[in-house]
């Protein structure tokens, strides 16, 4: 029976091995949502109504409740702004509808009510998400600790035999220890603070903070995270700080911060709404009173004023801009990369600097087997070594112990059952396997009790337990059968395939050579680098530091783009001008935090659809000079001459059919293709 079921209450470790999956906002619960969802929905159900000429009782409740549902919001907030004295299009997007309805045309103005109604709720629930997965970031850190009582405060031991006993321990609120302090972490659970290791040795995974890819050796003396994983050892933790100051409750300050002070890059149309918005209420209102006080008759003034706002109306313009982005980012999702909306897919054509992490994000993030070197002595090829070390192995949960599995399995080799298994924390495993003692782990604890025989055989082939002069960093692990060393296994983390060709298709797009930011160690990195093309490494870095190099960069006038995928990586993605997830491997956070998520892993869609985004952009472009000088016409002749508004509704409808064809062009499939092509 597993220990977690014992007594029908989870054990410690099984209680925090896991950090709990940050809480999900659901569709219906935001208000925008449901708003938008009516009036989407009536629309729909109007629309084929009046298209086949039911009479208006059938539909005109349905555009009604349409326009009741979807502009009550924007409306609103436009007169909230007039009040201080501003005008948005929000407001004039209403008007225009109203103006549209008021001549008949309730398709037109239901459409554009649709069209913000669904981007104020595609908005709401973006930042609501963001919003509640980086709350939930500090579930990673436990809720409860065991604190050690100091000698003398309860425990007949005290601290000092509080491991081995229960007289010395308290479980208390995680957020109310204190520096100074001494917790118990017991194997597969998370550290509650940040400290010092007082007692015992352990292997801990802090991918969350540093992005490394293996767990670290822990020993006396060394720092340790709040949130990271214990593994196999017991651990006595001196906490170092306050629970609100530890590295994991930093990133999520980080993260709020940055995503709060991040400039809000708008689409080209909501930069200048302000002026067109004012310009055209101002000429309306001028169209309608300038004659009526010269005398003019109030219908004709007052139905030239109204086709005057109609044709003027940002209709076209909208459409201008929304069709290209919306459409670009539905081939993006064809082809594995979720853009969260239109202004990110706008931005991030505009990037001039990529920074990429390493584990995870350039690598798989999961070790595996490179190389075997046989040793003379032991009499065994590589399948028989790999097929003893994979048997021996297999009860560990260790990441290299997964990947010798994986290894030998892959070569179809057959694993016999083992006996007595046992793990030291830092030093590797023991078993019997098919009646014979294989110890498989570091090679420097290995040979510390072997003969000089032993040894001499080891050194003949140690090259391969020491980095080349190059900083080629893999890890090896030497295999030891019935005491006599048999074979050195090398493992690496390898590239992701196509990184090369990602850093080099982002370095044409950019301009620039790519930056690779990671927690990982230079010697790692290093090798990493020369192997995708990458120029300038940032080694060793913790969160923060990611973020400040983000920053600097930001300050000089570039415009960063962040592909990353851990907890560490999210404070970075939030500060930059846009960010991109890696899906597979991405925490909640980093999900939620970035502007846009490569679902299928493949790098090589990052300079694709950064490509991509440039060639929406260029469409926009030819969409806005298209809707401009159609509009331009149309208004000359209305205020030059007389336009009839059955023209004037047909020019204002055709300019904005032809935008809208226009930017529809970005779902072909050869829009990515070319998108790509750089890579």
């Amino acid at each position: 029976m597993s220990s977690a079921l014992v007594g029908d209450r989870p054990s410690p470790a099984a209680a925090t091995a896991a950090p709990a999956p940050a809480r999900r906002t659901r569709l219906v619960a935001l208000p925008e949502v449901r708003w938008a969802a009516l009036a989407t929905a009536a629309f729909l159900l109007a629309f084929p109504l009046d298209l086949a000429g039911a009479p208006a009782w059938a539909w005109g409740p349905l555009y009604a409740l349409c326009y009741a549902a979807g502009g009550w919001e924007p409306g609103v907030a436009g007169l909230r702004a007039l009040r201080e004295r501003s005008l948005d299009v929000d407001l004039l997007m209403v008007v225009a509808a109203l103006g549209a309805a008021a001549i008949g045309q309730f398709l037109d103005g239901g459409l554009l009510i649709v069209i913000f109604a669904v981007s104020g709720a595609l908005e709401a629930l973006a930042t609501r998400r963001t919003a509640d997965s980086v709350r939930g970031l500090l579930d990673l850190a436990p809720a409860m600790a065991v604190r050690l009582r100091p000698e003398g405060a309860g425990g007949a031991d005290g601290a000092d035999s509080a491991v081995g006993g229960a007289g010395g321990e308290e479980r208390v609120a995680a957020d109310t220890l204190r520096i100074g302090d001494i917790v118990l972490v017991r194997p597969g659970e998370r550290l509650p603070a940040d400290g010092a290791v007082l007692d015992g040795s352990s292997e801990v995974d802090q991918a969350t903070i540093t992005g490394e890819p293996l767990p670290v050796p822990k020993e006396v003396g060394d720092e340790v995270f709040a949130g990271t994983l214990n593994g196999t050892g017991a651990l006595r933790v001196r906490v170092g700080r306050d629970p609100a100051d530890s590295v994991i409750a930093r990133i999520v300050t980080m993260v709020e911060e940055a995503s709060e002070t991040k400039a809000p890059t708008q689409l080209f149309i909501e930069k200048v709404e302000q002026r067109y918005s004012v310009g055209v209420v101002v000429a309306t209102l001028a169209l309608f009173a300038v004659p009526l006080a010269l005398g003019a008759a109030f219908t004709e003034t007052l139905l030239r004023a109204m086709t005057f706002m109609i044709v003027a109306s940002p209709c076209a313009v909208v459409l201008a801009t929304m069709p290209p982005l919306l459409s670009a980012i539905a081939n993006a999702g064809r082809h594995g990369v979720l853009v969260k909306s239109a202004v990110v897919m706008e931005r991030l054509g505009a990037v001039t600097k990529a920074a990429l992490d390493k584990t995870g994000t350039l690598t798989e993030g999961a070790p595996r087997l490179t190389d075997i070197r046989t040793l003379p002595g032991a009499g065994l090829t590589e399948d028989e070594v790999l097929a003893l070390a994979a048997a021996a192995e297999h009860p560990s949960e260790h990441p290299l112990a997964r990947a010798v599995v994986r290894a030998a399995r892959e070569r179809g080799l057959a694993l016999a059952a083992a006996g007595d298994f046992a793990a030291a924390p830092g030093r590797g495993v023991r078993a019997v396997v098919a009646g014979r003692v294989v110890r498989v782990g570091s090679p420097d604890r290995l040979l510390a009790t072997a003969d000089e025989a032993s040894r001499t055989s080891v050194m003949a082939v140690d090259a391969m337990t020491r980095p080349a002069a190059d900083g080629d960093a893999r890890t090896v692990v030497l295999v030891v059968v019935d005491d006599v060393p048999a074979a050195l296994l090398r493992l690496a983390d390898l590239p992701r395939a196509g990184a090369a060709e990602a850093v080099a298709g982002l370095r044409e797009l950019t301009g620039s050579s790519p930056v690779l930011l990671t927690g990982d160690t230079s010697d790692a990195a290093a090798r990493l680098a020369r192997e995708t093309g990458i120029e300038d490494v940032r080694a060793g870095l913790l969160p923060q530091e990611k973020v400040a190099a983000v920053r600097e960069w930001e300050e000089r006038g570039e415009r960063v783009l962040v592909v990353g995928d851990g907890v560490n990586d999210a404070p970075a993605l939030a500060a930059a001008h846009s960010g991109i997830a890696m899906g597979r491997t991405g925490s909640d956070l980093t999900l939620e935090t970035a502007d846009a998520v490569v679902v299928r892993d493949e790098l090589a869609t990052v300079p694709a659809v950064v490509a991509l985004s440039r060639r929406a952009r260029r469409v926009v472009v030819q969409n806005l000079v298209i809707a401009s000088v159609c509009i331009g016409a149309l208004v000359v002749w209305d205020l030059a001459g007389h336009l009839p508004l059955p023209l004037g509704v047909a020019g204002h409808e055709g300019s904005t059919t032809l935008v809208g064809l226009n930017g529809l062009r970005l779902l072909r499939s050869s829009a990515w293709r070319q998108g790509g092509a750089t890579t």
